[in-house]
């Protein structure tokens, strides 16, 4: 993450000025889930959250500084997920590149970075809007042993847990689309979805343009220079995402999310209506005034133009629309040795898991195809069920 840890405006994360911007009207049609399927959404689970035993989180909860083994480990997690825990037809496209770093001199150091895509069955890829969802998994050079559990394991995690959320509603959508004859009609805008597991956001030695964003960077340049056929709806990769959420800095408790962009403060507020709904219908662990994004209520003369250096900057620069999911201030275990998996605090960590589920399965237009949950999982107060205890670690 940047260097720089912000607790309020005296000491800001390096924020940066930009103009402001008016609030975008919104082009997407986006119909909110019924307070039936919110129920059906899954929620985070101790038996993929344990940072002992956990099938998603555990895995990562090892230093991952690129081009060491515990990199390797980490991409062939994600890779083995897709591959055996998911039945739809998600596609992988790696994105490979290598630089020098201030750390290790000459030495060019490589940054994998791992797509995963599911786009509608008769679509071409350059007709697809794609809303894409993104994490780094890398750690820390310095120090040594680093772990990085809300920078960014859990993250991760979360992400893996959204994919396995929406992919079986997703199959059943388009099978009915097919079948009932409005497949790529024309009438709608083609929806995908994309999950991007980036390498190489941490500094090697200190902050700065050429030392930071290793992957990203490189991941933007290329998707800017990749053209699609000339006849398709979009020129280019980076023209058909529709909005690029990065999470980064989840799993501390008692997160506040600013809303960062005044063109992206509709989807921000979307995202905290989800919220907001699934505390009432008592999907949530964390306490229900434990609103995680207050500033739904901003006006767009309110926005300062700042915003935390991260992931989504070489993206945002090509004009992508952005949605940042950090907390400001950082967790205070940010860039120390206390940022590993004993310090998350895992009802907050599985919370997010069901927030951005559901606001995925609201975006993707879920609606009718979410499966029932299996008998016991927390379906919501309206149900009867009681919420899972906290498990302190």
């Amino acid at each position: 993450m940047p260097h720089h840890r912000p607790t309020g405006l005296a000491r800001a994360v390096r924020l940066v000025l930009t103009s402001t911007l008016g609030f975008a009207a919104v082009a997407l049609a986006y119909t909110p889930l019924s307070d039936d399927s919110l129920r059906r959404i899954p929620p985070g689970a101790a038996a993929d959250f344990d940072i002992a035993t956990g099938a998603l989180l555990a895995p990562i909860l090892t230093p991952r500084v690129p081009g060491t083994a515990g990199s390797r480990k980490a991409r062939q997690h994600f890779v083995d997920f897709f591959a055996t825990q998911l039945r739809g037809d998600w596609t992988l496209e790696w994105h490979n590149s290598t630089a020098t770093t201030p750390a290790t001199g000459d030495v060019q150091v490589p940054f994998s970075s791992l797509i995963f895509r599911r786009d509608p069955p008769w679509a071409t890829p350059g007709d697809v809007g794609r809303l894409t969802l993104a994490a780094h998994y890398d750690s820390l050079y310095r120090p040594e042993g680093f772990v990085g559990a809300v920078d960014s394991a859990a993250p991760c995690a979360v992400l893996m847990h959204v994919a396995r959320s929406v992919d079986r509603a997703l199959t059943d959508k388009w099978a009915a689309m097919l079948a009932a004859g409005t497949a790529g009609d024309g009438l709608d805008e083609e929806k995908g979805v994309q999950i991007v597991f980036l390498d190489g956001e941490e500094a090697w030695v200190s902050w700065s343009d050429s030392d930071s964003l290793y992957g990203s960077r490189a991941l933007a340049e290329t998707w800017e220079a990749t053209r699609y056929d000339g006849a398709s709806v979009f020129a280019t990769p980076l023209d058909a995402i529709s909005l690029f959420v990065l999470l980064d800095l989840l799993g501390a408790p008692d997160p506040h999310i600013p809303s960062y962009f005044a063109n992206t403060h509709w989807a921000y507020q979307h995202l905290a209506a989800v919220e907001s709904r699934l505390r009432k219908l008592g999907k949530l662990e964390t306490p229900p005034t434990s609103q995680f994004m207050e500033e739904d209520w901003k006006q767009a003369n309110q926005f300062t133009g700042g915003y935390v250096l991260d992931d989504h900057v070489p993206f945002m620069e090509r004009g992508v629309d952005i949605l940042h999911v950090i907390p400001t201030p950082f967790p205070a275990v940010w860039h120390t040795m206390d940022d590993d998996g004993a310090h998350l605090d895992m009802p907050t960590t599985r919370d997010w898991a069901t927030i951005m589920a559901a606001f995925v399965a609201e975006w993707m237009d879920l609606e009718g195809f979410l499966p029932a949950l299996p008998a016991g999982s927390r379906g919501g107060k309206d149900e009867g069920r009681t919420r899972i205890e906290k498990s302190e670690l």
